[in-house]
């Protein structure tokens, strides 16, 4: 039995469940299991450099406190395209149109790379400046460079092999970019400790080793992922024939992703504004704001991949023209998330001292985060409420109604509370915001999504007719 078969045991793939049919809970749950494993390989590279650097200098940890927002930023603004290509898939996979799935996917990747490699480059010129009016000191702004310099260069592989994720799970198969996962995360944490400090025949490189070790197993795992795709033997295929840069299709990924992208833009400028706020502190704050970060990148992993669930049950159900099965899914999955991160966020917050010395020997590293994590840990249940709805406005194409959320949550209530707050109260102030916009953004989702405005959306429309060249004509459907 191979290992994709053992696999199989535990976890169900696209042939064996019918997202548009049957039981809501079972294939949402098959669905999102992989994604949650997914992202848990996803955020260990993250872990594990966190780790690593930590041991290496507080310097170092505060130099990737500053270097992931930005990150974050340049995958946000691309973010789009995986977005969209990810609905239309599932969209066109729910209403039985798999040759319009796979032209899709394959105009999809094509703009995937032309976005990402204009985005590193960019990056890669603007990164200095951009890092030193972010507040980053003297002794932490050569090191967070090195790294983002090494990143935005490898910004394709990184971008590329998320939108192989999104692909995939619009089709409904998301075993195979877990295993893919697995093997990059794998690479990734034995070559950071060789890279960072020098061990056996490899330069001791510090930070920048940790990004090389990142690239170098994302380029790796991309690879895979294209392998898998051209062959068609798991999920979405895509063609070479497909690829050639179709301005029109650009056109319905541009309408469909921007709003996407505005809203993990703002997530990724919220980052960064708050790290502007935290960067007035003293690099113990930035570590341990750092160390915070990342354990709520861990924590909210269920959120993320059941709203990624519930994206691709939308939009299958939304092209099989069944919108009240999407909304069962959509309200399942936020009581069953407040209910699994709020028993997590108790968890946390006794356990916030423990959980902060894993990444630091530091003692006013570990105190400050410490307070950080309890100040926000009873809240977490309050995020996968939003990423519930926003997952499902998502999948219905409403990206422009996620993004409003998104920006209301973070540019109106988290930002100035932490900037007026933090005048006031301290570094308190900045944890005391993110415990606030977490409660605001439910409220703000539940609302909007009680108003079923988003039942209106028709992505599929106008349709687009291919043949085995690819694109013939474009029609409206009745």
């Amino acid at each position: 039995m191979g290992v994709r078969s053992r696999i199989g045991a535990l976890f169900r793939g696209p042939e064996e469940f019918d997202l548009t049919s049957g039981s809501i809970g079972k294939p949402l749950f098959f669905l999102s299991m992989p994604i949650v494993v997914t992202n848990l390989f996803q955020t260990a590279y993250n872990l594990a450099d966190t780790f690593w650097l930590g041991q290496y200098s507080t310097d170092a940890l505060a130099a990737i406190s500053f270097a992931f927002p930005m990150v974050f930023l340049l995958i946000s603004l691309g973010m789009g395209i995986s977005v969209a290509g990810s609905v239309l898939v599932a969209q066109y996979t729910g209403a039985g149109e798999e040759r319009e799935a796979e032209y899709a996917a394959s105009q999809t990747m094509t703009f995937a790379v032309v976005a990402s490699v204009l985005l590193g480059v960019t990056g890669y010129f603007l990164v200095e400046a951009f890092l030193a009016v972010m507040g980053a000191s003297r002794d932490v702004l050569p090191m967070a460079t090195g790294y983002m310099e090494v990143i935005s260069l490898g910004l394709l592989f990184m971008f590329g092999f998320a939108v192989f994720v999104a692909l995939m799970r619009g089709y409904g198969d998301t075993i195979t970019p877990m295993l893919v996962m697995f093997g990059s995360v794998v690479l990734n944490i034995v070559l950071d400790p060789f890279l960072i400090f020098g061990w056996w025949v490899f330069p001791e490189l510090g930070i920048e080793g940790a990004a090389y070790a990142t690239v170098f197993s994302r380029a790796l795992a991309l690879v895979v992922g294209l392998v898998i795709m051209f062959r068609g033997t798991h999920g979405v295929e895509i063609h070479l024939r497909d690829m050639a840069p179709d301005t029109t299709y650009l056109r319905r990924l541009v309408r469909i992703g921007l709003p996407a992208s505005v809203e993990g833009t703002g997530r990724a400028l919220s980052m960064n504004l708050l790290l502007f706020i935290v960067a007035l502190f003293p690099d113990t704050v930035v570590a341990a704001y750092g160390i915070g970060t990342r354990v709520f990148s861990v924590i909210v992993l269920p959120a993320i991949a059941v709203a990624r669930g519930v994206e691709t049950m939308t939009g299958q159900n939304i092209g099989a023209d069944k919108p009240d099965r999407a909304a069962e899914a959509a309200g399942l999955a936020a009581k069953l998330l407040f209910g699994i991160l709020t028993a997590a966020g108790v968890v946390v917050w006794f356990l916030a001292a423990p959980i902060a010395a894993v990444f630091t020997t530091d003692p006013a590293v570990v105190g400050v985060a410490t307070q950080f994590l309890r100040y926000v840990a009873l809240t977490f249940g309050f995020i996968g409420i939003t990423r519930a709805y926003t997952g499902s406005f998502r999948g219905a194409g409403k990206t422009l109604t996620a993004a409003a959320i998104s920006v209301l949550m973070l540019g109106v209530v988290r930002f100035p509370i932490a900037w007026v707050a933090a005048g006031e109260i301290g570094e308190t102030g900045i944890w005391l915001s993110f415990a606030l916009s977490n409660v605001a953004g439910a409220a703000i989702a539940y609302a909007w999504y009680r108003r079923g405005t988003w039942r209106d959306g028709d992505l599929t429309e106008p349709a687009v007719d291919v043949d085995d060249h690819g694109i013939e004509a474009v029609s409206t459907d009745d």
